[in-house]
Parts: C-alpha cells; structure tokens; sequence
C-alpha cells in the first residue's frame, strides 16, 4: 500500500484527529503457505472503538493476537503506545472467543486465580476481583461453578477477568458469540460503561472489538474496519 493511499484510508478511519495509540506497518502473518495478513497498514486512535469486521478466516483474530502480543509478524512492525507491545502488556487486555475459565471454579475463585498469576508476572495494576464482578453485574458470593453459568453469564465472568488488570487497551475477539440479544445488549452497555472509567495517570481507554456480527457492536463503534482475505477492506466511519 503506498503512503498516500495510507494516509487516506487512515483519514477516513479519523485517527489523525487523535494521537494513535496503535500503529500497524505492512504488517503480514503467515502460516505454512496461508497469509492469515497480508500488507496490513492502519492506526488507531486512542480513546476510540473500533469495531473489525470481516467472515471467518478473514484474519481478525490474528490482528488481534499480534496487537496483544501474543504471537509475532513475519513482516512488518506493531507498536503499541509507542512500543513494541509485549512491553505493553500491563497496559493491554485481551479477551478470546474462549471464556478461558475453570468450569469447576467459581467465579470469585476464577479471578482470584488469574490476579495471583498477573502479580507473579510483576503487574502491579491489577484491581480488586469482587469489585470487576460487581461491574459486570455479578455478585462476587455466589458459590455456583461457572460451568453451570448460562452463557452470558460466562462472558460477563470472562469480561470481569479481564477488566480487574484495569486495561488501558482492551482487545476483545467475537465477544458476541453465541449470546443471545439481550446479553448482547447487556455485554454493549458494560462495554460503553468501560469506556468512561479513569485511567490512572491520565489517557483514554481504547477498545478494540472483532466480529462478524456488525448489528451487535454498532451502538459502540465510532469507527468500524472490514477485513478481507487478510486484507484492509473497506474502512469506514461508524454511522
């Protein structure tokens, strides 16, 4: 992609009306002779939600995993406020299409677990678990296993796992599959609550939503981003 071709897309995305938080530089991802990215070039703005678009396969999960950190282009550069981003992995939250919680644990006892492992990792931001339950609409004493949770419930918990490390960047991969509306809805008003929390030491909170569900996200999307074949397809400003 050329710079300015860049520079347009990246104008329509209206990151240039904020500092990026995000940038992305040819980046591609290859796995044996399947390109899940291909030449992706993109920012986003700090403070803003950005919903990514695109089918199965289209490569929007691989974004953000590179975005997170976990895994690494084979081309191209990520920085993430500023940095390359497993330095930044204080500051970021990632969230998986997989609840990642202990059926057999409930759920004050899944959070606890995962903020003992973020304090041995030497991350000092992590927040009060009763507290991110109470926010997601929990309460931190029921003694049911998550595994007998309905499936909104889940996510809420899995949301809550994630918001306790008090993420200035919050990457969140399909979080609307299999809920119903009303727990859609449910997981949007949570999500746009988010939004308005302090950052401690100042800044935005920033999210970064994937799905193939665009009814679902548009309440919270002030700009969306269509993937396609690995591919920036159609960037747009939200209605």
């Amino acid at each position: 992609m050329t710079e300015s071709a860049a520079t347009t897309r990246d104008s329509a995305l209206g990151v240039d009306a904020l500092p990026s938080c995000i940038t992305l530089n040819s980046v591609s991802k290859i796995y044996g002779g399947f390109a899940a990215l291909r030449n992706v070039t993109t920012s986003f703005a700090a403070g803003k939600c950005t919903v990514i678009l695109g089918e199965n396969g289209a490569g929007k999960s691989t974004l953000l995993r590179i975005i997170a950190g976990l895994i690494k282009p084979n081309r191209g550069s990520v920085t993430v406020f500023g940095e390359a981003p497993y330095q930044q992995r204080r500051r970021i939250a990632y969230m998986s299409h997989s609840p990642m919680l202990y059926d057999e644990l409930t759920a004050i006892e899944n959070l606890n677990y995962f903020a003992s492992l973020h304090r041995e990792g030497g991350c000092a931001c992590v927040g009060n678990p009763e507290m991110a339950l109470r926010a997601v609409g929990l309460d931190p004493n029921l003694k049911r296993p998550v595994g007998q949770y309905s499936q909104g419930m889940r996510q809420r918990t899995s949301l809550a796992r994630v918001l306790q490390t008090d993420p200035e960047l919050l990457l969140l991969d399909e979080p609307f599959s299999n809920l119903d509306v009303e727990s859609a809805t449910h997981l949007v008003d949570l999500l746009a609550d988010f939004r308005t929390w302090p950052v401690r030491g100042g800044g935005h909170r920033t999210i970064l939503i994937t799905t193939h569900q665009a009814s679902l996200a548009k309440p919270l999307a002030d700009h969306t981003l269509t993937l396609r074949n690995g591919q920036i397809a159609e960037p747009e400003a939200a209605a």
